[in-house]
């Protein structure tokens, strides 16, 4: 098998001052890509800013050998989004690929969480892929070339307490990265997503929650969290942004030495004229059986594509 390189490529990869963020630039760096090392450097839930984060990878690359440079704007700001690809093009006179990874994270049960707090959420996950994406856009449809590569979570399909407003705005991640992936088939540009699992400050916040959840004791978690390294989720990362990449509208879910796609689907249901509401209730195992489901495509290129 040929190694997969990006020799002449740039990426931008936003969140990239620390955890899974770092790890996607280091080894895009090694590979060959020009990276933007693009980091806010703000606290956990949002607060905050330094530029020690993204001068640490920027330096990091460079001692190896690669090519990066840093910029600290925030991706929920509009005009700062819109500044990274500025610097990308400026720096390399290109952009070949915007890994969407900066986030945050706030634990907090539904009946307290406010408003701003879901806006918050929102400006960072969502609007700060979309600003990112957006200022990108124009340059891949120039090129009839792009690869996008969100981040979206396990978290949005539930099974944790306390993330209503960090699920919400990953489901919205999810849907976005369908809808651009229809839209950019016609552009040469495809767009996908990693729901990743690794140890991280995000996943550190809430080790008591998740002990408690699972019925098991911090030391325990402690050895699940050492088996969740942020870098064994950057090939899945890296794989969506190479140009040999076939996929378009697909999330897989990396981490732990593991790879996996993570679908929508259609169950076959029922289909009765008249329905009533006693025919759901009277079929309800028929109509949630997985048995026959068909997956849920959300481009031409999806539905044609052999894998």
């Amino acid at each position: 098998m040929n190694e997969l390189r990006f020799d002449g490529r740039v990426v931008i990869v936003t969140g990239a001052g620390r955890g899974i963020g770092r790890s996607h630039a280091l080894l895009l760096a090694s590979r060959g890509a020009g990276v933007i090392v693009a980091d806010l450097g703000g606290e956990l839930t949002g607060g905050g800013a330094s530029h020690r984060p993204a001068d640490e990878v920027v330096a990091e690359i460079r001692a190896s050998g690669g090519t990066a440079v840093a910029c600290y704007a925030s991706v929920a700001d509009e005009a700062g989004a819109a500044s990274i690809v500025t610097a990308a093009i400026g720096e390399f006179g290109r952009i070949d690929a915007v890994i969407n990874n900066a986030g945050i994270h706030d634990s907090v049960p539904f009946e307290r969480v406010t408003a701003r707090q879901f806006q918050t959420m929102l400006d960072v996950h969502l609007f700060g892929t979309i600003f990112v994406t957006r200022a990108a856009w124009p340059h891949f449809v120039a090129a009839g070339y792009g690869r996008v590569v969100n981040t979206a979570s396990e978290a949005m399909l539930g099974g944790i307490p306390d993330l209503t407003g960090y699920a919400a705005a990953k489901g919205a991640v999810f849907a976005l990265t369908r809808n651009l992936a229809t839209e950019g088939t016609a552009h040469g540009i495809r767009v996908n997503a990693i729901a990743p699992r690794a140890h991280t400050r995000m996943v550190a916040s809430q080790a008591e929650e998740l002990a408690s959840l699972l019925s098991i004791t911090p030391g325990e978690i402690e050895a699940i969290n050492a088996s969740m390294p942020p870098d064994m989720c950057a090939p899945g990362a890296a794989f969506l942004a190479h140009e040999s990449c076939p996929l378009t509208g697909e999330v897989l879910q990396v981490g732990m030495g593991g790879v996996a796609r993570l679908a929508v689907v259609h169950t076959a249901g029922l289909v009765k004229d008249p329905l009533s509401i006693e025919d759901i209730a009277a079929n309800l195992d028929t109509i949630m059986d997985v048995t026959d489901a068909r997956i849920t495509d959300s481009t031409p290129i999806a539905q044609s594509s052999q894998w």
